[in-house]
Formats: C-alpha cells, sequence, structure tokens
C-alpha cells in the first residue's frame, strides 16, 4: 500500500524534532561536564585541534606521515582514556556526553544503511496516520481507566466487568491477526467510549488504526465511486484505501448510516476486504440481531455471524443513569 506523503511528512518532522531534543540534551550534558571538570573541555579542544591536524597529515605530500601519525594517534588515545577517566571518577558514565540516539538502530534517521525504512520512523507515521483517521478521537478521555462499572447495575455490572475485561486485554495485547469483535447493544451502554479506548490504546502501540462511524465510513465509498477525478473523490478514495488496510477498523454505530443498496454494498466490501487481507476489524451496533438480519444482506450478516466475536452490552443508558445521580 503506498504510503500517505502528508503523514509521512509529519512523521519526519516528529522525527526531527525528536533529534533536536536529543542535540540539546547533549549540549545541556557537555556544559554541565565543561563547568564541573575544566579539564574535559580543555581534552575536548585538543582533540579537535588534532582533528584538524590528521587532516593535514592526510594531504601531506613529499614526505611519509607514518610516523607522524602513529605519535598523533597515541596522543589521542591517551586524552580519550584520561577523558574518561575523569568522567567515572566525577561519578558519570564515560560516554555521558557522547551524542544521544533514541534509536539505535538508525541513530534517528528514520532508514537503516540498505535504505529500508527503520520501524521507529514507521511508529511515528502510523500514529500521524492514526490522527487523520480517527476522528471520533477529540476527547483524550478514553482509557479504560475511566470506565465506571458502577453506572451499572447488577447482573448488568457483572456483565459488562467482563466485557471491559476482554476489550482491554484485546487492546493491550493486539497483533495482526486478532479477532474480529462485534459490540453489540442498546444506545448508551458504553460501546463508543470503549471502541475509543481501543482505538486510543492500539494506536499508542505503533499501530495504524481508522475509527469512524459507519454514516461517514460508507459515505466515503460513495464519495470515491461517484466523484471520481475531483478533490473530494480524491481524499474519499484514499480514506477507503486506510480502510481496508489498516491493522485495525473500528466502525461505529452501525445501523445508524442511511441504509441503501450502496451502502450495504459498500460495508460488504469492507467487510469481505478486511477478512481477505487478515486486517482486525470491530463494528458496534445498537441493532439486535433480529434487526441487523432486516437490514443487512445475507452475505454480511454471513460474516458477521462467522468470523467475528459477539460482546453483549446490557444495563440501562448510563447517560440517563448520570442525569438521574446529578453526575452531568
Amino acid at each position: 500500500m503506498p504510503m500517505n506523503g502528508t503523514c509521512l511528512a509529519r512523521a519526519r518532522d516528529a522525527l526531527e524534532q525528536r533529534r533536536a531534543e536529543n542535540e540539546a540534551l547533549r549540549q545541556r550534558r557537555e556544559r554541565e561536564i565543561y563547568l564541573r571538570i575544566p579539564r574535559v573541555q580543555e581534552i575536548d579542544q585538543r582533540l579537535q585541534r588534532q582533528m584538524v591536524r590528521l587532516f593535514g597529515l592526510t594531504l601531506r605530500h613529499g614526505q611519509d606521515p607514518t610516523e607522524d601519525l602513529l605519535a598523533l594517534q597515541q596522543s589521542n588515545l591517551s586524552l580519550q582514556a584520561e577523558r574518561a577517566d575523569l568522567l567515572r571518577a566525577a561519578g558519570f558514565e564515560a560516554n555521558y556526553t557522547d551524542p544521544v540516539c533514541t534509536c539505535p538502530r538508525c541513530q534517528d534517521k528514520g532508514y537503516l544503511p540498505d535504505g529500508s525504512i527503520c520501524d521507529c520512523l514507521m511508529t511515528l507515521y502510523n500514529t500521524e496516520l492514526t490522527r487523520d483517521l480517527s476522528t471520533l478521537l477529540q476527547t483524550g478521555s478514553e482509557r479504560f481507566d475511566a470506565f465506571d462499572l458502577s453506572l451499572y447495575e447488577e447482573p448488568a455490572r457483572s456483565q459488562m466487568a467482563r466485557t471491559l475485561k476482554v476489550c482491554r486485554a484485546f487492546a493491550e495485547d493486539f497483533a495482526p491477526g486478532a479477532p474480529n469483535l462485534l459490540l453489540q447493544g442498546g444506545t448508551g451502554l458504553g460501546k463508543t467510549f470503549l471502541s475509543g479506548c481501543i482505538a486510543r490504546t492500539v494506536a499508542e502501540q505503533g499501530y495504524t488504526v481508522a475509527y469512524e462511524s459507519a454514516g461517514a465510513a460508507l459515505g466515503c465509498f460513495e464519495t470515491a465511486k461517484f466523484q471520481r477525478n475531483s478533490e473530494a473523490g480524491d481524499r474519499a478514495a484514499a480514506k477507503v484505501e486506510q480502510y481496508l488496510h489498516c491493522d485495525l477498523m473500528l466502525l461505529d454505530d452501525l445501523g445508524t448510516e442511511m441504509i441503501s443498496p450502496y451502502s450495504v454494498s459498500a460495508l460488504y466490501t469492507l467487510i469481505n476486504t478486511r477478512l481477505t487481507l487478515e486486517k482486525t476489524t470491530i463494528i458496534s451496533t445498537n441493532l439486535d440481531d433480529d434487526a441487523l438480519r432486516r437490514s443487512y444482506s445475507p452475505q454480511i450478516l454471513s460474516r458477521l455471524e462467522g468470523s467475528y466475536i459477539t460482546l453483549r452490552f446490557t444495563g440501562r443508558d448510563i447517560r440517563q443513569v448520570r442525569k438521574e445521580r446529578g453526575m452531568l
């Protein structure tokens, strides 16, 4: 799948910012050492002068520089050893002022010696891609610890505690090939919130995540098909490509979209393509089994029943419970 140029550019900018922060840290450490151990600064200045002299010796003509090069090498090694001893004696590691790299594989360049993209840049790219695709993650409150089980009464509370445990484990242990989930239950029972918790946790692990309402996602399929060769059509087509290929797709509020022959066809394309590619999908819906059968084709129902694990959401609308308890 081709990479999104805008997201890749932002990922590179983030990597450049990381390099700048690491260099600033190195400089702070260097100033700290120079203040505490002035001899280290003298050594560094001598080492710099030796580098200039070394360059001059390599360019010198008409005289064998071997003897001078050996003497310079011995002096250089002696100065480096003295420098390391001074740092250790003051309680620092010998490499305390060396360049700082977050990623040892590429030294924060983003690319490996063979030209391939490094995992660190790919993680930043996935973060930027997820930022673009997860328009429902806006409040920043989607955390499992914020899911309040006290809003549910028994026996719903016990059921929702099990559901919460499954969703948390799914997110924290996510890996390509994870099972598909169908979050099913009435309005206001926490499906969207737990979907957001899963999306945020998985995205923070560096995976690409698309989190979109069914209406918006299926609308992109329609725009991409019927507005080709337009700016809106191109944007929609790019989103559709990501919906089909991202590591985790969360389709929220299935059944609230305008159901039409085309939306049903688009939904089948989304579900079936991701199953074929072995990409994980989570679908949440307020519809019960009978309503799903009335709304969607047998092909879609067959895949939901055969390839998805259903998590039941039960209880009373927690927004109503909050209102009754004066928590709004």
